[in-house]
């Protein structure tokens, strides 16, 4: 039903990352350093718990849904946290202090699920569901289907808070939703390669090919969505 994308917790990773970004800090003190490795470790444990919150909540309208209408919105879905190093580095890029408050307080994915649907209307349904239960703070949302970006990208980007009840507190927690149907995950998933790991000199050729099929994915999935719609009526 879900996959991890990522290391539950990786001490090792942590402990270099912290180190070497603090020992180029001017002034650095190694209990500071403990106390933050400390706090990044408890801040690993608080966003992957708010992940299981969420794709608790996320499983269980799925199966309802399925008892009272023979269907499932959800295909699959996959969760990460950021690494510290990916976290570490954003910090470093947007010129703020190495600290978890600093953090907690400006990045809002550093714990993200991508839920993939079968059909577009499973993603409305399913974000009108979620966001009905009383624990769930809508924070941020983002319609790129509605309004895809100019490359052809589409998918709708929730980012809300969920408490995560603690030993000695409730600590309420942003988590980031990315809803997209299968088509529009195959299509992120190509671009993204096209992006980041594409070597070659043609890239506007790619660029124009995508968005050609970010218009034909589209046509096809409102096909099969009437479709759908006409089956179970």
């Amino acid at each position: 039903m879900y996959v991890d994308r990522k290391p539950s917790l990786d001490l090792v990773e942590i402990k270099e990352s912290m180190s070497k970004k603090l020992k180029e800090t001017e002034g650095f003190n190694s209990l500071a350093y403990f106390d933050t490795l400390v706090d990044f470790v408890e801040l690993n444990h608080v966003y992957s718990s708010a992940l299981e919150e969420v794709t608790t909540k996320l499983k269980i309208l799925d199966d309802e849904f399925q008892v009272i209408h023979q269907h499932n919105p959800i295909h699959h879905m996959e969760r990460r946290v950021k690494s510290t190093q990916s976290l570490l580095s954003k910090l470093e890029r947007k010129g703020l202090e190495i600290n978890v408050a600093t953090a907690k307080e400006n990045i809002l994915d550093i714990a993200g699920i991508r839920v993939i649907c079968n059909y577009i209307e499973d993603i409305y349904v399913l974000e009108s569901l979620f966001l009905k239960q009383e624990d769930v703070k809508l924070l941020k949302r983002k319609d790129y289907i509605e309004n895809p970006k100019e490359n052809g990208y589409r998918s709708l980007h929730l980012v809300v808070s969920i408490p995560v009840f603690l030993s000695e507190k409730i600590a309420h927690t942003p988590v980031e939703l990315q809803i997209r149907t299968i088509g529009m995950d195959m299509w992120a998933s190509l671009e993204h390669k096209m992006r980041y790991k594409n070597t070659k000199r043609n890239t506007e050729t790619y660029q124009t090919a995508l968005l050609e099929c970010a218009r034909q994915i589209s046509d096809v999935e409102e096909k099969m969505q009437n479709m759908h719609n006409e089956i179970e009526k």
